[in-house]
């Protein structure tokens, strides 16, 4: 019996301090879609490109997404078309990852950052994923976001961290990328 007793309460606080003792991802900002108003459509042509395409927030299956179609070609000097949302009211300074979920059509696709330090319009930090035919969650380590020039910090600092767009980029394609969700974590 006291074996038992010995047992039980060793694995007990085993338990506590393996739970005491991990650091949980702590959720810092999730978005859902259920707010479309702070998201933008952006494309090219705000510099002369000629990329088409929109943003749409559609129900499925009880939830709503975020659903980015177009066509993105490189003519013209071109070659995005995006879905962005400001982030400046937000703090953010204690994230480590972004975590989305989302699906495609078996393509490339990005998240492109900017700071208070990405003063140009050319000037973002990016993470690249490709989806699928089904909904598959991405998790996206802040610290591994490559810049896209010389001039910028080579790492990210969250707490400076102004605005997320959701990209089809950099060559010439149909997009269709539907979002479910985004998430910053700690």
């Amino acid at each position: 019996m006291k074996n038992n007793n010995f047992l039980r309460l060793s694995l007990f606080l085993i338990f506590f301090v393996t739970i005491s003792s991990n650091n949980f991802a702590e959720t810092m900002l999730k978005d859902n879609f259920q707010e479309p108003n702070q998201w933008n459509y952006v494309a090219d042509t705000v510099m002369g490109g000629i990329s088409t395409g929109g943003v749409e927030f559609k129900d499925i299956e009880g939830k709503t997404i975020a659903l980015l179609t177009g066509n993105v070609t490189t003519e013209n000097n071109g070659g995005f078309i995006q879905i962005r949302r400001d982030l400046r009211s937000i703090n953010l300074e204690d994230i480590n990852l972004i975590k989305l979920t989302a699906k495609g059509n078996n393509q490339k696709y990005f998240v492109f950052l900017r700071t208070t330090g990405t003063k140009l319009p050319w000037q973002y930090y990016q993470s690249e994923f490709t989806v699928n035919e089904s909904f598959n969650e991405f998790i996206l380590p802040i610290n591994e976001f490559k810049k896209s020039g010389m001039l910028m910090s080579s790492k990210i600092n969250p707490k400076k961290i102004t605005s997320i767009g959701l990209v089809a980029f950099g060559r010439d394609h149909s997009a269709e990328l539907f979002i479910k969700e985004i998430e910053f974590i700690k």
